[in-house]
């Protein structure tokens, strides 16, 4: 069959974690024969979560793909993590989408996972369906969790299908516009016979179509008139309207079931089919010409110039780095090149796949809509765009989410730390949301990541794939030391004589304390020639070491400048290494007379909260000895702005998470040093004893 851009339709699954996505896109590949049973989750033979850390969490961690055909069309199944921890990949691979289904618990309501998901749906601008999920479970109430939709989110919620009986009783849906009935086998092979709707639902039914009917007619001029006249309107010209108004996004079609025993999965792909829009009807995002600000639009046309954006990487360490893209115009072929204006360079490539669950099927022609993954390329990262050399144009990507959690990582056996962290810095590929630094004050490998899950299992993966283990510890502290008041005319004398040759150095300076954050000054003020200038640079070389470890803890010592004005020398004795030593031991001595004292990390913060707990986030960023600078609003939600001790907020996400019921998040980066009170000062120094 001939690959065209209008059959395809590529559909973003999003939701809180545990929802039911995987059971879904289950269903939908069961439903179009792409596999002959349907896999579980809870038993791990689900096609779409196939990595180990996924089947030992029963959650998705990564975003995966697949495809079922139905009514002549493709449908690309997009299923998405839910878990706090991966929503990175989440909002990340929405790039790939042209419309989504929102699954919603019909036992638990909307949840935090279900309102972030629905921002990054909002920031992509995409077309959505609501799938009430497990209708079929204790406590699910179709109801109240629709009007709970309209309200948490602001929308037309419509539903269009009812569901017949509910918890053990559910056994189908009723099409409220169409007026007709399906009742379900209930064995998961989604067989349901048609009949008209029961009557016993009349007047419910009636209630609903009337509010369905009221949403649909706003959304085009001409049939309101004719609704508010009284006249019939005719079924097609309804059903015409819904669609317009789904595709446009004014209009968001509400419908029910249960993944697991693929009830209403059959109704959600004909609506998926009929309502969601084609890669042709949607509007590219803007791009950019590479080194310009002038703006390019782009048409999802064959014909047009290729272009792509690299939504995803997998580091698998078999088939080695799978870039993952969305086509957006023109066409790709295999054995091909293309161009990354990104890195300016460009890129070889053989095989063209599609992704099917954990397996890939080569083709020899992709097209704009296209989800494809080609391998090995050289330069290329998450993010990128990959285009026709002739026409470059670059497409804003999305932002990775901020790491908000640090841990040190340290090699279980000792001497492999190299080895740690180059396959950290592979699984950095495959995940923008990781970063990976050496701390150079206190040596240690420091992995932050996007929550407490998202790093284990970083490390989990890590073990799997590369053979290195690891354990997370808490990251040290990067206190600093500085010194308070000057102190002048500090003489050391280094002097041995141990047989032959001996050493002899002797050095004067004078010690200033420096505004923060200046580093470190060194004056040459030399007069005379008591001290040959050819060494100065190993006094300079010196007082570098001597840096590294302050008198208080032992921690790096910054902000002062010390002035060399004079010294002596012997015309044999004295040497580089000599003068060295002089200087290391007269700066340490200058030091502790200069009132040293402990510096602590600053962090600037802005915490995002809804308005009921942004009293108790306050009060706990007090107690954290924090500042709060002011507070701006955003929606329903509050934005703090404060400075608070990177010590008291090392795990801060745990306790935000616990603070808010996870409806929470925050930004944090490094702001400047400030002095440690002095009644924390011995503990600090007591641990700093402890650890050497």
């Amino acid at each position: 069959m001939e690959r065209k851009s209008e059959q395809l339709r590529n559909v973003g699954l999003v939701a809180h974690v545990g929802s039911g996505k995987t059971s879904l896109a289950e269903a939908i590949l069961f439903n179009g024969k792409l596999i002959n049973r349907l896999g579980r989750v809870d038993d791990g033979t689900s096609q779409m979560d196939f990595e180990q850390e996924e089947i030992k969490r029963k959650i998705t961690i990564s975003t995966s793909f697949h495809h079922s055909n139905w009514k002549k069309h493709i449908i690309n199944v997009i299923d998405t993590p839910g878990d706090d921890n991966f929503l990175s990949d989440t909002r990340s691979s929405l790039q790939a989408a042209d419309g989504v289904v929102v699954l919603v618990d019909a036992t638990a309501g909307v949840k935090v996972g279900t309102e972030k998901a629905w921002n990054f749906v909002d920031e992509q601008n995409l077309p959505r369906i609501v799938f009430i999920n497990k209708m079929d479970r204790e406590r699910a109430d179709f109801g109240g969790t629709a009007k709970e939709i309209s309200q948490a989110f602001d929308v037309k919620g419509t539903p269009v299908f009812l569901p017949i009986g509910s918890e053990d009783k559910f056994e189908g849906l009723v099409d409220i516009i169409r007026m007709k009935a399906y009742h379900y086998k209930k064995d998961g092979t989604g067989e349901y016979e048609e009949s008209a709707p029961p009557e016993e639902m009349e007047t419910e039914i009636r209630d609903w179509r009337e509010k369905a009917i009221e949403n649909i007619v706003e959304v085009n001029d001409d049939l309101m008139e004719k609704y508010l006249e009284g006249e019939e309107l005719p079924l097609e010209e309804l059903e015409r309207t819904f669609v317009e108004g789904v595709k446009s996004g004014l209009l968001v079609p509400i419908l029910c079931g249960s993944a697991v025993l693929n009830i209403g999965v059959l109704q959600l792909m004909n609506l998926i089919v009929e309502c969601l829009p084609s890669p042709l009807e949607r509007k590219l995002p803007p791009a950019l010409r590479p080194g310009t600000d002038e703006t390019v639009e782009r048409k999802p046309d064959p014909q047009a110039p290729f272009s792509s954006i690299v939504f995803k990487t997998i580091a698998d360490p078999f088939a080695g780095k799978l870039s993952i893209l969305r086509i957006f115009s023109g066409t790709l072929t295999p054995d091909s090149v293309i161009y990354n204006p990104n890195r300016e360079t460009v890129e070889k490539f053989g095989n063209i796949f599609f992704l099917e669950g954990k397996n890939q099927k080569s083709v020899q022609l992709a097209v704009p809509g296209d989800i494809v993954a080609l391998a090995k390329l050289k330069e290329t990262q998450t993010g990128d765009t990959l285009c026709d050399q002739n026409d470059p144009i670059i497409f804003k990507a999305t932002e990775p989410l901020p790491p908000v959690i640090s841990y040190a990582v340290e090699a279980k056996v000792k001497g492999s730390e190299d080895k740690v962290f180059t396959s950290l810095a592979k699984l950095l590929e495959e995940d923008p949301t990781l970063r990976l630094e050496r701390d150079q004050a206190t040596s240690e490998i420091i992995l932050s990541g996007t929550g407490q899950i998202h790093l284990e299992t970083t490390c989990e993966k890590l073990n799997r794939k590369f053979g290195v283990e690891v354990n997370l510890k808490p990251a040290k502290v990067p206190y600093r030391e500085t010194i308070k008041s000057p102190v002048k005319g500090v003489i050391y004398r280094h002097k041995k004589q141990t047989g032959g040759r001996g050493q002899f150095a002797e050095v004067h300076f004078d010690i200033f304390p420096l505004e923060r954050g200046a580093g470190f000054e060194f004056e040459e003020a030399l007069v005379g020639m008591n001290v040959p200038r050819n060494f100065v640079p190993a006094v300079e070389k010196g007082l570098h070491e001597a840096l590294k470890t302050g008198v208080v803890a032992g921690y790096p010592l910054v902000d002062l400048k010390v002035r060399f004005y004079d010294g002596k020398s012997h015309d044999v004795d004295s040497s580089e290494m000599a003068f060295k030593i002089a200087a290391s031991m007269c700066l340490k001595k200058g030091v502790q007379e200069a009132k040293p004292v402990i510096l602590e990390p600053i962090v600037g913060m802005e915490i995002k909260v809804p308005e009921d707990v942004m009293g108790d986030v306050m009060g706990d960023l007090n107690s954290r000895r924090g500042r709060v600078l002011g507070v701006d609003s955003e929606g329903k939600y509050q934005i703090i702005k404060a400075r608070a001790p990177l010590a008291e907020v090392l795990q801060y996400a745990l306790d935000l998470n616990a603070l808010t019921g996870g409806r929470g998040t925050f930004k944090m980066e490094m702001a400047d040093y400030e002095e440690l009170p002095a009644q924390l000062t011995e503990k600090v120094v007591a641990e700093a004893k402890k650890g050497k």
